[in-house]
């Protein structure tokens, strides 16, 4: 059985540094600190609006991320001459929107792979695999495949706030989508909303293989710091894992 790496997200250790326009707290030590702890990857998402992780950041993790360094983006050309430049290990392309708190929604895909695709190959070109964040739906998940990437991430938003029925129903999508995915040849990762309370259940699917958390470890880490927030995280992904058929 492989592991299911755990990538950290240390954007929240720069919106606090931004919020005051301080040199602190600095999220490349957070990400130092989250991979002394055994994190398999860090995640950063540089944003056109800068509101949290700046280029600074992500040339510094470039030099210093000994795991893998996966940088979500926008596939807008100012960053993607960033990407390219730095070149990260894995760019995750989202939606992005200025007025959202945070990404809402999986990128659309079906129809808008004319507009995708020129993207992809740029980052390919520059040695960059490429994975998609999608919301769980087998056509999204289709034309993923159909454009060529390596990898899938489908967003947990949506089962992570929902409650009762919905949210089987939600972890259902989940399923069917990581087995479309999976079926594919797909990659597949899951990320946004997870706590260390919703992350068990889609630990049990069989096909994720990478989970993306960042708000819910450094929110623990406010209260334990980020080596142990980060330890309980795994903790919790192995227990769930064992309970893999």
């Amino acid at each position: 059985m492989n592991h299911i790496r755990l990538g950290v997200n240390v954007d929240h250790v720069a919106s606090i540094r931004q919020s005051r326009g301080t040199p602190y707290p600095d999220p490349v030590l957070a990400a130092f600190l989250a991979e002394q702890a055994g994190a398999d990857q860090i995640t950063v998402h540089l944003r056109e609006d800068r509101r949290h992780i700046q280029e600074r950041d992500l040339e510094v993790l470039r030099r210093t991320v000994a795991t893998e360094l996966n940088l979500e983006m926008a596939a807008a050309d100012e960053v993607l001459e960033v990407a390219c430049r730095i070149r990260p290990d894995m760019a995750t392309l989202v939606p992005e929107r200025r007025q959202e708190r945070t990404t809402e929604h999986g990128l659309a895909v079906a129809g808008e792979e004319a507009g995708i695709e020129p993207c992809i190959r740029r980052l390919r070109d520059a040695g960059i695999r490429v994975s998609l964040f999608v919301d769980p739906d087998l056509a999204t998940v289709r034309a993923a495949a159909a454009l060529g990437v390596e990898q899938v991430e489908l967003h947990t938003g949506f089962y992570a706030e929902a409650r009762g029925a919905r949210r089987a129903g939600e972890l259902e999508r989940i399923r069917a989508a990581a087995s479309e995915a999976g079926r594919l040849g797909l990659c597949v990762a899951a990320g946004h909303g997870l706590d260390y309370g919703n992350v068990r259940d889609i630990c049990l699917i069989q096909e994720v293989m990478e989970l993306n958390i960042g708000h819910s470890i450094i929110s623990r880490a406010v209260f334990c710091g980020i080596e142990e927030a980060v330890r309980e995280m795994m903790a919790r992904i192995a227990d769930a894992e064992a309970g893999r058929e």
